[in-house]
């Protein structure tokens, strides 16, 4: 894999967003942020995504760059009169559990996307956390996808749970937690819950479980892979994210799916969101070489190499 080779295509749906962190490390205020964004710089180093977003007039240039530098295709970001989605959250020591503070939809609670046509031929789609309904009008939007991967959150499990199963039944790939599978399941065992949320629709589900790695179901493959250790976290925001960029990225740069490439999958996707945690805001994913990339797979490769 070079820099340059991306001829597939990832169209990103979601949100692009100001966050303001807080965690032990220390803090920083509206910084860029959002599902697409997180998604589509991870994605960059092994494809070419497109991002549909929606930001508002305070939302400038010196963001974009951050984006189009990395070769992120942001002509589908809508620029309207009000202000950018804003989160603001404080992380506990674990920097698992977090307190949110202050969510301010602003511009996105409008966010109705229109797919532009240069974009509708997308090989790989990935709709990040958003309503069912608006991912649902993306699938409209989009002419033969060869894969479509999804993101939900316990919110839309409570809240519009039969607009989330239409759309699970029309998506190959389900990313969720722990967490919400269970919620989304009914089963508090991995095995059983993956079984039920399969039954629902989607080819494939990974479920990420943070510090303890990530799993993959289908109807015939199962697959773990470990989290990379690191000696510091500084801000988890955007890592579920990242590792889904990352995954679709490696998916897509092979142009077939099958174990092997599921499996590139999740370990691209592991180093990626391990890249994310270790910066602030989306600084973790940029200005990375092929050299520092392939350093960390075979890292994590080998510690669940035992001859």
């Amino acid at each position: 894999m070079t820099s340059k080779d991306r001829a597939a295509t990832i169209l990103t749906v979601g949100s692009v967003a100001f966050d303001s962190v807080e965690t032990p490390t220390g803090s920083v205020e509206k910084a860029l942020g959002g599902s697409a964004s997180y998604a589509a710089l991870a994605a960059s180093y092994f494809a070419s995504p497109r991002v549909v977003a929606v930001v508002g007039d305070d939302f400038t240039d010196e963001h974009i760059r951050k984006l189009s530098e990395r070769g992120v295709d942001v002509s589908g970001l809508e620029r309207v009169k009000g202000k950018t989605f804003h989160w603001k959250g404080r992380y506990h020591e674990n920097m698992q559990d977090r307190d949110t503070l202050a969510t301010d939809l602003n511009v996105f609670q409008g966010f109705d996307p229109k797919v532009p046509d240069e974009f509708r031929d997308a090989s790989y789609v990935f709709l990040g956390n958003i309503e069912p309904k608006i991912q649902a009008k993306v699938l409209d939007q989009v002419r033969d996808a060869r894969f479509v991967g999804m993101d939900t959150m316990n919110f839309w499990i409570a809240s519009a749970l039969a607009d989330l199963k239409s759309v699970l039944g029309r998506v190959d790939l389900l990313f969720i937690n722990d967490e919400e599978a269970s919620q989304l399941s009914g089963e508090t065992q991995m095995l059983n819950a993956a079984e039920e949320i399969l039954a629902l629709g989607p080819r494939y589900v990974v479920i990420k479980r943070g510090e303890f790695g990530s799993l993959l179901f289908g109807s015939d493959i199962c697959l773990f892979v470990p989290a990379v250790l690191l000696p510091k976290v500084v801000d988890p925001t955007g890592a579920g994210d990242s590792f889904a960029g990352g995954f679709l990225g490696a998916v897509a740069r092979t142009g077939a799916i099958n174990r092997a490439t599921l499996a590139q999958g999740m370990i691209y996707g592991t180093v990626m969101a391990s890249f994310a945690v270790e910066k602030f805001s989306v600084d973790g994913l940029l200005d990375h070489s092929q050299t520092t990339i392939d350093l960390r797979r075979d890292f994590l490769e080998s510690m669940t190499t035992y001859s």
